[in-house]
């Protein structure tokens, strides 16, 4: 790993931040512990929220961890955020509203209101970045674009590192400029969210694999990357490293950890046969997310506007709902493409199980290229 990252946690393996309430404070240093960087997801929460998740985390556990922030989305066709934007307009109004109308079956059927898409459209940024410059922890990440160059700068100012999400060589020349320390590198397999920095419906599913992202990213920047998508066995961190990566972050494999936050119908999901495949859809939140079929999924993801965060507030509800309910076909079952390799562990041994693959994988190479 480059110096930067070894300082932090000595094996290549990140916990990606799973917002929803999947990466809570237990994961976060379990993993930290065993010798990975933890994670905390910010999204969705008040900044309070998140300033008390960081203090229980930091009675938990004594090493590194990160904590991650979703940037604001634009206020008018054509605004951005950072210095590389987060979407490209606003959605508008009638969208939504068509969106909605569609949805008044399913706030019937669970019996609930559907939320109010005008909720907000920032999820506390501004009151999030003063929390962590007063109160700084070791890493902060950020999701759907690139913060701004003083912003970063800020962070620096207090001791933490940045790490910017880029899914294309030319996102992760921009996460360079803006000065941040890594670039994790979203091959199109990740589950959760998409961390374009630009959301354009002509692009929908058209993203670019781990490995040749990775590939791709390494000749275009100077920083470390760390590869993100699809990952769940040591055998592909060490293909991704062989790739040009510093470390994987992996967030499906952890979602099935004891300490995990998830749903247990989220984490029965992920092996069950009846769940056989994943999707980028925006039926849940308006934003390309990746996440196994289910019945919402398919019923109205062919028909979902490009308005996050606007969906995501209005089906919120339902959401909530379906869970109350034990339903797993109203859930947002978020998952990578190798969900069905998901082991029920708690995360500190599946940590020491994905390092032992990765010494064996390295091993086998090694075996190999000295014939």
């Amino acid at each position: 790993m480059s110096s930067v990252l070894t300082d932090l946690f000595p094996h290549p393996i990140v916990q990606a931040p799973m917002a929803g309430g999947v990466s809570v404070p237990q994961l976060a240093a379990a993993v930290s512990d065993a010798g990975g960087l933890g994670f905390l997801a910010a999204g969705y929460k008040t900044a309070d929220g998140m300033y008390q998740e960081i203090k229980q985390l930091r009675g938990l556990t004594s090493r590194s961890f990160g904590v991650n922030l979703f940037l604001p989305q634009p206020e008018t066709p054509g605004a951005s955020t950072g210095s590389a934007g987060a979407a490209d307009t606003a959605p508008s109004n009638a969208a939504v509203d068509v969106y909605a109308h569609q949805l008044a079956g399913e706030a019937s059927w669970y019996e609930t209101e559907l939320g109010d898409p005008e909720s907000g459209r920032d999820d506390g940024y501004d009151a999030k970045l003063a929390v962590l410059l007063d109160n700084p922890v070791p890493v902060v990440s950020f999701h759907f674009g690139v913060p701004a160059r003083e912003v970063i700068d800020s962070l620096h100012r207090v001791g933490t590192l940045t790490f910017v999400t880029a899914t294309t060589a030319e996102e992760a020349r921009a996460v360079e400029r803006a000065g941040a320390d890594v670039v994790i590198a979203q091959g199109v397999e990740a589950g959760g969210h998409q961390g374009t920095h630009r959301d354009v419906p002509e692009t929908d599913g058209s993203g670019i694999g781990l490995l040749s992202l990775v590939a791709q990213v390494r000749e275009s920047v100077g920083i470390p990357v760390v590869a993100a998508g699809g990952i769940m066995r040591g055998g592909q961190i060490a293909a991704v490293c062989a790739a040009g990566a510093s470390a994987a972050q992996l967030g499906t494999a952890f979602v099935a950890a004891h300490e995990s936050g998830a749903h247990a119908l989220h984490k029965q999901a992920l092996t069950n046969p009846l769940f056989a495949r994943t999707e980028l859809t925006r039926a849940f939140t308006g934003r390309p997310a990746r996440a196994l079929v289910n019945r919402f999924l398919r019923e109205h993801g062919p028909y979902a506007p490009a308005a996050y965060p606007e969906v995501h507030h209005l089906t919120a509800p339902l959401r909530k709902a379906a869970a109350k309910a034990g339903d797993a076909q109203g859930l947002a079952l978020w998952a990578g493409q190798g969900h069905r390799m998901a082991r029920e562990l708690p995360a500190g041994q599946l940590v020491e199980v994905l390092v032992a693959e990765l010494a064996a994988a390295r091993t086998a190479l090694s075996a190999g290229g000295a014939r």
